[in-house]
């Protein structure tokens, strides 16, 4: 049976020494769940209006990091969000809702189910008072926590004027390491991440990545979780999220068409698109004329 939310401060054994990288961290926060904040831990952020790609590949990712024992930290939005909070729940993980509202409301209110889950696995907590609503300038406030809880955010998608970017933001300044998964340079949904790649921000392409940006994630994860031999070694598709390796391993040796990768794997062609994007940036995939794509590992 799930404890009643309690109050976390800074007295408490359990309170997250991370926190107090903030310039302004919390005087405490309410917490309602079966496993509190815990290391390592990542934080994966994105956009509401996800498109179907976007969702499948923070899922994937979520996963990843749960079967990992990383702890995955979200906020519980629509799209991205919850993609995550649901990857790592399917995946037999812990994970953390950072709320900016009351730790007794829902919102938004669709994800009645998923909040049960999340409170029966890992944790909702806020810093806001009980009864609190959702108030629009609650969410920078909320960002920054999320930022501080993780040793990396990933971000899947975003537009150029994303929330996800703020919580990009705080962990860029608190010296957290910043990772974007790449997308087509024609997807709104995208523009926002792809400016941070532009920037300087490190490209996801595999949880991989990730291990070799954090050492503290590397150090924590079992020897299967990763492998980070070169592509083009044996083994090197590894460095790829499962979405991405199942793209590769249609593709076979000759060129394809992407309509034909879609066909064969039940996708549909924005999500082909979408991870055709990713691999040619990764220097795994190449385009040819006649609309043709092939593989170049």
């Amino acid at each position: 049976m799930i404890a009643p939310e309690r109050w976390v401060d800074p007295t408490a054994a359990d309170w997250p020494e991370r926190l107090a990288h903030l310039e302004v961290p919390p005087r405490g926060f309410w917490e309602l769940g079966a496993i509190g904040p815990s290391s390592p831990s990542v934080a994966i952020v994105g956009s509401r209006r996800a498109t179907i790609g976007g969702v499948d590949i923070a899922r994937s990712i979520a996963q990843d990091l749960a079967s990992a024992g990383i702890q995955v930290v979200s906020g519980m939005a629509l799209g991205i969000d919850a993609a995550a909070h649901t990857g790592a729940l399917d995946a037999g993980g812990s994970t953390v809702a950072v709320l900016g509202c009351g730790v007794n409301i829902c919102y938004p209110s669709r994800h009645a189910e998923l909040r049960s889950r999340i409170i029966a696995a890992g944790c909702v907590i806020t810093e806001e008072p009980e009864g609190t609503p959702p108030f629009k300038h609650n969410f920078p406030k909320r960002n920054r926590i999320i930022a501080a809880l993780a040793h990396a955010v990933v971000v899947v998608e975003a537009t150029e004027r994303s929330g996800a970017l703020s919580t990009a933001r705080w962990a860029a300044d608190l010296g957290r390491e910043v990772l974007a998964v790449p997308g087509s340079i024609r997807s709104r949904q995208s523009s926002g991440t792809n400016l941070l790649i532009r920037d300087g921000v490190r490209p996801f392409l595999g949880v991989a990545d990730l291990f070799d940006a954090v050492p503290e994630l590397r150090m924590a994860a079992p020897e299967t979780a990763f492998d980070t031999r070169p592509a083009g070694a044996g083994g090197g598709l590894e460095r790829f999220s499962p979405p991405l390796r199942e793209i590769l391993a249609r593709m076979g040796t000759q060129p394809v068409h992407p309509d034909q990768v879609g066909v064969a794997l039940g996708l549909s062609p924005a999500l082909v698109a979408s991870r055709l994007g990713a691999l040619e940036l990764a220097g795994a995939v190449m385009s040819l004329p006649g609309g043709l794509v092939a593989r170049t590992v």
